[in-house]
């Protein structure tokens, strides 16, 4: 348990370096790092002296058809290998086919050929890279009629023949439970409990009829509940907050993140010192 971090944005460089907040540790967006020199890499070494990081990439292509990019691997490897973060993780979803790259987080219908399809990716990368990758659940706004199998359910069944590990974007499971219709209460009790390394929380932004997975808003209450619900079923699982745009000042975020700190320790750390159960009843 890692504890609760935030993800570290050049806007906030010169605070980071200056104050050394008290936050548990820092997740970096993977390609903003790759490149030798400059000043993020030189950002990267002074933070990582002080606090844990981990990876968070954009790049592995899971659900393509196409081979792993080794080109792309073997710089991950080597940056892997100066920073040693805490684990490695990337999305579960295709972003891109023939050489061009969509710059968006594509969905994949959950049948047993993607899922084979998957596996096979999964067990390179993880070889190549001779650890466990951490995979992500995207945010979606389409469903495949051709999809056999639920997205939780495709999820058990890639951590069961491959090893990886689950970051669970909480935020995510609303947005897509929002614009499918689905109960993502029973996405969470699906899940494997053991499987879960991680959690992401995020703003979004409702337009009624839809939700965009925008990180631009502070996480709202409904994903708070579904983050509570999510901590009772896991347990004390290393929480980061995420915000992409309309970024606030250092401390707004941090003010934020304490929030998810409290209301974990809540659920995982009962005054009585008796684990909760499934029937505690905090699910709405």
């Amino acid at each position: 348990m890692l504890g609760y971090g935030l993800g570290l944005r050049s806007v906030h460089y010169d605070y980071v370096l200056t104050h050394w907040p008290d936050v548990d540790w820092f997740e970096l967006v993977t390609e903003n790092y790759l490149a030798p020199g400059g000043r993020p890499r030189a950002v990267l070494h002074q933070v990582r002296e002080r606090y844990p990081v981990v990876l968070h990439g954009l790049s592995f292509n899971i659900g393509s058809h196409e081979p792993p990019d080794f080109n792309y691997l073997a710089q991950l490897k080597r940056l892997i290998a100066e920073v040693e973060p805490e684990w490695v993780s990337d999305h579960l979803c295709w972003t891109g086919v023939n050489g061009f790259t969509s710059h968006d987080l594509l969905p994949i219908a959950y049948t047993e050929a993607n899922l084979q399809l998957s596996v096979d990716k999964v067990n390179r990368i993880q070889d190549y890279l001779q650890r466990t990758i951490v995979l992500e659940n995207p945010s979606v706004y389409v469903a495949f009629r051709s999809s056999t199998m639920s997205e939780p359910e495709f999820i058990n069944a890639l951590v069961r023949r491959t090893g990886c590990e689950v970051l669970l974007d909480v935020n995510n499971v609303y947005v897509s439970g929002f614009n499918l219709g689905f109960d993502p209460y029973a996405y969470v009790d699906t899940l494997i409990p053991g499987a879960v390394r991680q959690f992401h929380l995020a703003g979004h932004t409702n337009n009624t009829t839809h939700i965009i997975d925008t990180h631009d808003h502070p996480v709202c209450d409904d994903v708070w509940e579904l983050y509570r619900y999510a901590c009772q079923r896991f347990g004390p699982v290393a929480t980061l907050l995420e915000r992409d745009d309309h970024i606030p000042p250092f401390p707004e975020l941090l003010v934020e993140l304490q929030q998810a700190r409290v209301l974990q320790e809540s659920v995982t750390r009962p005054a009585t010192g008796t684990p909760l159960t499934a029937s505690s009843g905090l699910r709405p």
